[in-house]
C-alpha cells in the first residue's frame, strides 16, 4: 500500500481578500472530493496563493501516478484560469 502525498500550489491573481480565496479554494476542495481523498487547506494570510494538501491511499505506484493525473486532468478542466504546481511524494 502507497501513501501518496500532494501540495498544490496555486497563484490566485483575482483574489483580492482572503474571503475570495476562501471561495475558491472551497471551489476546489468540493470537486476534489468526488476523488475520495483528504483535503486541508493549508494557505497563509496571503489572498493571491492558496495552498491545499491532498492524502490518499493506492495499492501501487502506477496507480498512484494515474490517479494524480486524473487529479490534474480535473484542475485544467474545471480550473483552466488558475495557475498551479503540484508536488507530490509516495510513502
Amino acid at each position: 500500500m502507497i501513501i501518496c502525498h500532494c501540495d498544490l500550489h496555486f497563484e490566485l491573481p483575482y483574489a483580492h481578500s482572503l474571503k475570495g480565496r476562501r471561495s475558491i479554494v472551497n471551489s476546489i476542495r468540493e470537486r476534489l472530493k468526488s476523488f475520495n481523498v483528504s483535503v486541508m487547506d493549508i494557505s497563509g494570510e496571503y489572498p493571491k496563493e492558496a495552498d491545499i494538501a491532498v492524502v490518499f491511499l493506492s495499492p501501487t505506484a502506477r496507480a498512484a501516478a494515474q490517479y494524480r493525473d486524473a487529479i490534474e486532468q480535473m484542475l485544467e478542466r474545471h480550473f483552466p484560469e488558475l495557475q498551479y504546481t503540484m508536488a507530490y511524494e509516495e510513502l
